[in-house]
């Protein structure tokens, strides 16, 4: 793999508020190892391993966007979603932000189907089809759509299983995880101080309700991404 220097400062991460982690009473023992003091009753975490493994998370995914893989960026709570869709988007990467539908990857057949009406409802609108039915008819497949579009959206272009999952928030997409797990597929999970950092491949310790923390560790990501797939050479 090739490593690369990802210019990850402790200052920016204490500037975005990475460091800030949940209340003492309200934390996970595993994390102790990536605590490094207690601060006015809230755990403030280990920068120095922050940067490490983030570092080793855009190695990651830098190797994996250069053999041409395929990424999905999982955030669905409202202080992440909108940053979610933004990363995804810029590194052309599949994405839920509004709700994990229990199965989404474990039941792929169920998914696909799901995608393949949404899809075939995305053509009759465009094509001026869905107009052309009855009032009643054309506005319960028009919600139909709606309802699609909000859930699987962000992941209409999946031809497949990802390649690796990308999760803001450990406990708010613990469905998610598990399904993950289950399946074998890699996880790059942002963890606060409450979570377990053993469930992720790689875990990385950041404050997961700033959004300027949030942001920060996506957007660093998505550079590695970038980079990797700038020098994807597809197979001929």
């Amino acid at each position: 793999m090739t490593k690369r220097y990802w210019n990850i400062t402790l200052e920016e991460m204490m500037e975005a508020g990475v460091h800030f982690g949940h209340g003492t009473r309200k934390w996970n023992p595993r994390m102790a190892p990536y605590i490094s003091a207690k601060r006015k009753g809230i755990h403030i975490t280990n920068l120095t391993r922050t940067a490490r493994f983030l570092s080793e998370a855009c190695d990651l995914v830098f190797d994996a966007a250069s053999r041409g893989k395929q990424f999905l960026i999982v955030g669905t709570k409202n202080k992440a979603a909108d940053s979610v869709a933004q990363a995804a988007i810029r590194a052309r990467c599949h994405y839920v932000n509004k709700k994990w539908l229990g199965g989404m990857l474990t039941n792929w057949y169920t998914t696909e189907t799901r995608l393949h009406k949404f899809r075939d409802l995305r053509t009759e609108q465009k094509t001026g089809r869905l107009n052309r039915l009855p009032k009643r008819d054309a506005a319960m497949l028009k919600r139909q759509l709606s309802h699609l579009e909000t859930y699987l959206g962000g992941i209409k272009y999946m031809a497949g299983l990802p390649d690796i999952v990308i999760i803001v928030d450990q406990q708010e997409e613990y469905t998610a995880l598990r399904e993950c797990i289950t399946l074998g597929i890699p996880t790059i999970c942002l963890i606060d101080t409450n979570c377990d950092p053993d469930l992720a491949d790689i875990s990385i310790p950041a404050n997961d309700d700033a959004i300027a923390s949030i942001r920060l560790i996506l957007n660093k990501l998505v550079f590695a991404i970038c980079e990797g797939r700038s020098s994807y050479i597809p197979n001929s």
